[in-house]
């Protein structure tokens, strides 16, 4: 199973890093990454720009899943986002967020993935699934800025996120084969 993992670059001027993509490099070096993740680090915080880069991955790639990841400055835990919205319409992830974040206390369900380009690309990668009928499964993670005191914690739940999505489209695959 692809797994296509996105993360976005710093974009404020008081930020020297971006603390989602500070943890897709924290899961990576201690290599807890599922097998076969293709990696889109430093995507451009662009309305445009970010979806286009993302979307042209999924077209080349075919990746069973999508993950992007964004930062959150004003959370404290893992926020999977179960909506993206644009002006009066909504979009869901197919994924069993419960199912997801089961037994993880730093990790929540979020029904709002802001109004800022995270959702932006969120909200285009869920409506180019459904549009073309693509099987992949799309999910948006906002990560919370990384302390010390929540590092251990949030790499931990977001490593079994991943591992938790890559199981689940294996074993569709056996049973659909």
């Amino acid at each position: 199973m692809t797994l296509l993992l996105t993360s976005f670059a710093p974009w404020k001027a008081h930020q020297s890093t971006n603390s989602a993509d500070d943890l897709v490099t924290l899961v990576q070096a201690r290599k807890q990454l599922p097998s076969q993740t293709l990696l889109m680090r430093h995507l451009p915080v662009h309305f445009q720009l970010a979806p286009s880069q993302v979307l042209a991955a999924v077209f080349k790639h075919r990746p069973a899943a999508v993950v992007c990841c964004g930062m959150a400055e004003k959370r404290s835990f893992l926020s999977l986002e179960r909506y993206a919205h644009h002006r009066c319409d909504r979009l869901e992830t197919t994924l069993c967020l419960p199912d997801l974040c089961a037994d993880m206390p730093w990790t929540t369900i979020s029904d709002d993935a802001g109004n800022y380009v995270c959702n932006a690309l969120y909200y285009q990668l869920l409506d180019c699934v459904q549009r073309y009928s693509l099987s992949t499964q799309c999910l948006f993670i906002h990560v919370p800025p990384i302390s010390a005191c929540n590092r251990e914690l949030l790499a931990n739940d977001f490593s079994h996120v991943l591992a938790r999505m890559s199981h689940s489209q294996r074993r569709e695959k056996v049973t659909f084969a």
